[in-house]
């Protein structure tokens, strides 16, 4: 939860992009981050990977007008429309973009080169035909909002209940990345996103962090393998809605596209 996935990045800046909020070397700039390089295979018309900028052109011509994410985990399709085929590479990969306005797809397959010591990641997306469907368990950006207000209590509560202790170097170091991410927290968001849809990602994200210093970082009262489990479990109905949020901010824009907002 607490790092950026590759298809957020995606989904905002290629809505920035198709939107005509960002120009194609500041989308693509964003969408690489620190990665070395990403290419899109199997787009229509393209008989070889193709770079993201000409992708999203393609795609374009075909009919999108925005992107949406899913990030789905085991039992939980979120944000999956299907066939079974696209739904278990997502599936395989924890998250993809689906196309809003063409029956398409993205699933990011990642990919570490170079020697030891000089190794830089590349990003294949793969293109592949989806099922014209509302997707799976997407709330509204209001909805995601109010049932976070809720889970960020809920949060508080079973941390207290099952003694985490939050501190220690390593919970430390993660509560500082985290206020750094918060501090350029709008730049996560591309431009022509709603200022809501920017407070539910940052509450998503402080959820998520939440989490992870129980769950990695927190040991607390819970030290044997039992008590770690068990804390996972009353956990898990949290990092689910942090995680419906987390996709709710991010196709935000598409949900205004469906309203007639823009």
């Amino acid at each position: 939860m607490l790092s950026e996935p590759r298809s957020g990045r995606l989904a905002a800046w290629g809505n920035a992009l198709l939107a005509g909020f960002a120009s194609p070397d500041d989308a693509m700039l964003a969408v690489v981050g620190e990665d070395a390089v990403h290419r899109v295979e199997g787009v229509p018309g393209e008989t070889a990977p193709v770079g993201l900028t000409l992708a999203l052109g393609r795609l374009r011509a075909l009919g999108v007008k925005g992107l949406r994410v899913a990030l789905p985990a085991p039992g939980h399709p979120l944000g999956l429309s299907g066939p079974p085929e696209f739904n278990a590479r997502a599936l395989e990969a924890e998250e993809a973009v689906v196309c809003h306005g063409a029956a398409l797809g993205l699933v990011p397959e990642v990919y570490e080169a170079g020697p030891e010591g000089d190794v830089h990641v590349e990003v294949v997306w793969h293109c592949l035909a989806v099922r014209e469907a509302p997707p799976a368990d997407v709330p509204s950006l209001g909805e995601a909002e109010r049932e976070l207000a809720e889970a960020l209590r809920e949060a508080t509560a079973v941390l207290a209940r099952l003694d985490v202790a939050a501190s220690g170097p390593v919970a430390e170091a993660a509560i500082d990345a985290y206020r750094a991410r918060a501090e350029r927290g709008r730049e996560v968001l591309a431009p022509g996103y709603p200022p809501r849809a920017v407070r539910v990602l940052e509450l998503a994200q402080r959820v998520g962090l939440l989490i992870s210093l129980a769950v990695e970082n927190g040991h607390g009262g819970a030290v044997s393998a039992s008590e770690m489990a068990a804390r996972r479990e009353a956990l898990r109905p949290v990092e689910r809605t942090a995680r419906r949020a987390q996709v709710a901010a991010y196709n935000a824009y598409v949900e205004e596209l469906e309203r007639g907002v823009r």
